[in-house]
């Protein structure tokens, strides 16, 4: 089965659950904790009804929308996460491919697995850094005039993660980067033979920003001494378009406005990290209530559909994110299967969007 199995985001997990090494798999899907947070987030999502409407005429629709003075062709993006080469070779790439095609921002992650040169340039610009602040910042701040240099106009400041969430099904496995090849990893390579052949083949993914001499990374190594003057300075180094993910507290949406920030993304991070987290689904209505109509509210955290885009959407995001959904269509099939699976993202919310009554997404 290849990429025309596809016909949802669960179609393109149970897939690459038999493809992936158990190890791989259950980095990319795992969750904090006992993963209560993710259900939690889940059933907010799940419990949220759009309402139909009828007789209207919807036969022009369209799915485009205007992000930082730009035109979108889609309301959702790709979120930033790390090593997707592990989903399989050149799933970086891909992602870029794929943002050159619709003008959606592609985020690149701190820990990519491709240089974040290539990525932008293969993106055709359509591109956003994220930045982790770790140890004493100084890597951190060469980062910042790094992604500057290649020419990225937006950067996401990473703010949820001052220390790395406890996440049991990666932990039991041994996953780090690198490898770390014992007998347990050595059996779940051998049993998923056409992920190991290709990935040995192309060679292993590694954390492709700090092969630059002058840039290491320790990714055990504390990010909890950032500050509001952190992100100050931040703010005072980076003049293009600032925006701070992993918010999810009202009072610190209000302080990150105040602070000059050109926008917020309202995220649990997936639910990787605090398993305790509220739901970033049932957040998002207070901190649009608090932050107005115009302030810029992006969303990302657990959305599987295009119903699911629009339930965000029309709860008070501008924009949305679909993140580990997407790394499972690439280990299903590959490119092909992105592409698939961003076709069935497409046409989801699309048909959602005449069954509620609407045309464009500004009615909603």
């Amino acid at each position: 089965m290849g990429a025309s199995a596809i016909h949802s985001s669960e179609d393109a997990r149970r897939l690459a659950k038999r493809r992936l090494p158990w190890m791989v798999f259950d980095y990319i899907d795992g969750s904090a904790g006992a993963e209560t947070g993710a259900a939690r987030n889940r059933a907010a999502l799940d419990a949220m009804t759009l309402r139909p409407r009828i007789l209207r005429d919807v036969s022009q629709r369209s799915l485009s929308t205007t992000l930082f003075g730009k035109t979108a062709q889609r309301p959702f993006g790709i979120a930033p996460m790390g090593m997707c080469n592990l989903s399989a070779p050149g799933a970086d790439l891909m992602l870029a491919r794929l943002a050159a095609r619709f003008d959606i921002p592609h985020g690149v992650s701190t820990v990519a697995s491709t240089p974040m040169e290539k990525i932008i340039e293969v993106a055709q610009g359509n591109a956003w850094f994220q930045l982790y602040f770790s140890g004493d910042g100084s890597g951190t701040f060469k980062l910042v005039e790094r992604a500057k240099a290649a020419g990225y106009e937006t950067l996401v400041l990473t703010v949820d993660v001052p220390e790395v969430g406890r996440r049991p099904r990666e932990l039991r496995h041994g996953f780090k980067m690198p490898f770390k090849i014992g007998p347990k990893q050595f059996i779940d390579f051998a049993l998923h033979p056409r992920w190991s052949l290709t990935s040995l083949a192309a060679g292993a993914p590694q954390m492709a920003n700090f092969l630059m001499d002058g840039f290491e990374f320790d990714r055990t190594e504390s990010r909890a001494r950032a500050t509001w003057d952190t992100l100050a300075q931040i703010r005072d180094m980076w003049s293009g378009n600032l925006v701070v993910k992993g918010v999810l507290d009202v009072e610190d949406a209000v302080a990150l406005k105040t602070a000059g920030v050109d926008a917020i993304q309202v995220s649990s991070h997936g639910s990787r990290q605090l398993e305790s987290a509220p739901s970033p689904f049932a957040q998002l209505p207070e901190i649009r209530k608090a932050l107005g109509p115009d302030f810029p509210i992006f969303f990302d955290s657990g959305l599987r559909s295009g119903e699911d885009a629009l339930k965000a959407l029309a709860s008070g995001a501008d924009f949305t994110f679909f993140g580990r959904s997407l790394q499972f269509a690439i280990a299903a099939a590959g490119e092909k299967g992105l592409a698939q699976l961003w076709d069935v993202f497409s046409d989801e919310i699309n048909v959602a969007l005449a069954q509620t009554g609407n045309t464009d997404l500004l009615d909603l």
